[in-house]
């Protein structure tokens, strides 16, 4: 077993403890692993699957594209394989965001020191 130096996050999870935090059923992860070619937790000897923090977030993904969006599985396959899963494009608003705030602050102070 690889060494885990905070004992409380685990490196692995198995399928009901992923089901449980997801909110889904055992059945549909085993289906989303079949038709989502990112979701593949690896097995061990036992065959039982081990969800790396990776593999649950892309099991989140999935979710927010099928459940939250209402994709069809095919629409959710072509949205992750062109990154279009709408987190990486909220990432880019929030570093926009921030910078545009930087510089708002800025214009606020210069304009504090004028008056």
């Amino acid at each position: 077993m690889p060494y885990n130096p905070d004992k409380q996050i685990k490196l692995y999870y198995n399928i009901s403890e992923v089901a449980e935090m997801i909110g889904v059923t055992e059945t549909l992860l085993r289906y989303w692993e079949k038709e989502f070619k990112n979701i593949h937790p690896r097995k061990s000897s036992r065959n039982v699957r081990q969800y790396t923090k990776e593999d649950i977030e892309q099991v989140r993904k999935v979710y927010h594209l099928v459940k939250e969006k209402g994709l069809t599985l095919e629409g959710a396959r072509l949205a992750l394989k062109n990154g279009k899963d709408g987190s990486s494009q909220a990432a880019e608003v929030i570093d926009r965001l921030q910078l545009l705030r930087e510089e708002l602050v800025s214009i606020r102070k210069e304009l504090d020191g004028i008056v």
